[in-house]
């Protein structure tokens, strides 16, 4: 799987996650080709090297009517717009489908964050700092490089958002600012010891569309490794690291929940874990305990997604006599996992494959091989060592 890892140790700004992308691109020149040859009005993307703390990266500049990003009254420049008047501009580009649908989701969510700050309806929303050209150039391009670098999933570090202050169109506002800490809403975040702003509104928004998980590196092979530099000096280099490489399959999150029960049929335990799997639970199973009184007793787990968990949790205290339940977020791995039909001269069997970790394992179906058994008058080890045999004829 690709996997994209972002490090946020020095936050995360638009401009820095897309130079950073530009790194990862196979050539870079004919990268940034495309990014002029999107078609955004009076907008040029200029990409530089430069040195940070000894770190050579690229520095992604925006010129907007001659006018670099931060250069003086840039912003009354580049002037301001409405989420009508950003999705025109947008869907008026020659990217893809959808490199625009991703960037309007984006800003989709820029425009709920200052909602909720400013209590006001979406639509009436009037974007400063993130309704700007070379804002609406920024989220842009991280949505066409993403694209084309066909990133499959995404994980970024925790966020070093800065401490201090930051000026803003309304003022002086403390940091993260109120947009970015809305956006930045169950994603864990940290301030270092950077006085500035570090995670901007255009950087948490693209970070929050984008990640599937935030969490330290995970295990994966590197491929390439770019790094996106900001404008501002500091003691530590001021840029967004990315590692574009392979990882087997991604880690998953899970609920366990667990519950003891002593006065319960084999039947009763029976049906009731028949009827967690049916609305989704990922994995049930029984073990023998010794409870209170040393009297003997049963142990049920139950392995769910988090999107599962309230309706399974009440049909535990429906079916089961339990009282109590203790839960367990927890995280796994797993390889991943296809179907696969095959036509044997018997009927056609499923067979089940995993891989990933670097190793591959494969299994039939069991009602399939029961099925087959059946009507072929054989035994399931006389039926799967027949289908074995025909399938190594057939390579």
């Amino acid at each position: 799987m690709k996997t994209l890892f972002i490090d946020c140790d020095m936050g995360a700004a638009g401009d820095m996650l897309s130079a950073a992308l530009l790194e990862l691109t196979q050539n870079k020149e004919a990268a940034l080709a495309e990014l002029n040859a999107l078609g955004l009005p009076h907008t040029q993307f200029i990409a530089e090297t430069v040195k940070k703390c000894g770190i050579s990266g690229t520095k992604l500049r925006v010129i907007v009517n001659g006018v670099e990003e931060g250069e003086g009254s840039v912003h009354e420049t580049h002037g301001h717009h409405h989420l009508s008047d950003i999705e025109q501009i947008i869907n008026k580009t020659n990217a893809p489908a959808q490199v625009k649908a991703n960037a309007l989701s984006v800003y989709s969510l820029l425009a709920e964050a200052e909602g909720a700050v400013h209590q006001a309806e979406i639509n009436n929303i009037h974007f400063h700092e993130v309704g700007t050209l070379d804002a609406i150039a920024d989220i842009l391009a991280f949505c066409h490089l993403i694209n084309a670098l066909g990133v499959e999933y995404v994980v970024a570090s925790p966020v070093n958002v800065g401490k201090g202050t930051v000026k803003c169109a309304h003022g002086i506002l403390p940091v993260p600012a109120p947009a970015t800490a809305y956006l930045l809403k169950e994603i864990p975040i940290y301030s270092g010891a950077v006085e500035s702003e570090l995670c901007t509104p255009t950087g948490a928004a693209l970070l929050k569309r984008f990640t599937d998980k935030f969490c330290d590196m995970p295990l994966m092979k590197t491929e390439k490794i770019g790094y996106g530099m900001g404008t501002k000096d500091f003691e530590r280099a001021n840029c967004v690291r990315m590692m574009l490489g392979e990882t087997d399959n991604k880690s998953e999150t899970v609920t366990e929940l667990n519950f003891n029960v002593d006065d319960m049929s084999a039947e009763e335990i029976a049906f009731g874990t028949e009827e967690l799997l049916k609305i989704g639970a990922a994995e049930v199973f029984a073990t023998a305990v010794f409870m209170k009184k040393n009297r003997p007793g049963t142990q049920i787990t139950v392995l769910c997604n988090e999107e599962a968990e309230a309706a399974i949790t009440t049909l535990i205290f429906k079916h089961f006599s339990t009282i109590g339940i203790r839960r367990t977020v927890c995280s796994r791995y797993v390889m991943k996992r296809t179907v696969t039909e095959l036509k044997t001269g018997y009927g056609t069997v499923r067979r089940k494959e995993s891989f990933g970790f670097g190793q591959k394992k494969q299994k039939y179906e069991y009602e399939d091989l029961a099925r087959l058994a059946r009507e072929n008058d054989l035994s399931i080890r006389e039926i799967k060592s027949l289908i074995e045999k025909g399938s190594k004829n057939e390579r």
